[in-house]
Order: C-alpha cells, then structure tokens, then sequence
C-alpha cells in the first residue's frame, strides 16, 4: 500500500472513530447503560463485516482477539504488577 494510500485509510479511521465516540457518548448522555451501547457497537461492526467479507472471513478474522483481549490490547487502565 502507498503512503499516501496508507495516510488516507490511517485519517478515515481516526474520522471514523471520532465519529463513534460521538454517538457513543451521546447515548450515555441519554441514560443508556455503557454494557448495552457496547453490545450494539459490537453487533453494529460484526453484522457489517458479515455482510462485507461472509461468515467465514469474520471468524477467521476474529479469532485472535482472545489473546489480545487477555494480553490487555484493549484495556484503557492497565495495572501492572
């Protein structure tokens, strides 16, 4: 991928996220529970991606997160021993 192709993608996704946190926010602000708007962040992202990539892609895709959920990749707060 071109670096300037890898910029492009890099500034979509911060977009993206922005966007996300915008949303997200906005929900908790209107007395949603953070489990639920999770719940459907994640429903939200995986039935796209079903219906991008197919059944079989997704699950390929997913399988690593186990590890990286447990290695702490996705933990904000850290404590470390």
């Amino acid at each position: 991928m071109r670096i300037d192709t890898r910029r492009k993608v890099e500034r979509q996704k911060a977009e993206a996220l922005a966007y996300i946190l915008e949303a997200w926010d906005e929900a908790l602000s209107d007395g949603l529970e953070p489990e639920s708007v999770a719940h459907a962040a994640l429903f939200a992202a995986l039935s796209d991606l079903v219906s991008t990539y197919g059944e079989d892609a997704v699950a390929q895709m997913t399988e690593g997160l186990v590890l990286r959920i447990q290695s702490g990749e996705f933990s904000l707060e850290r404590t470390l021993q």
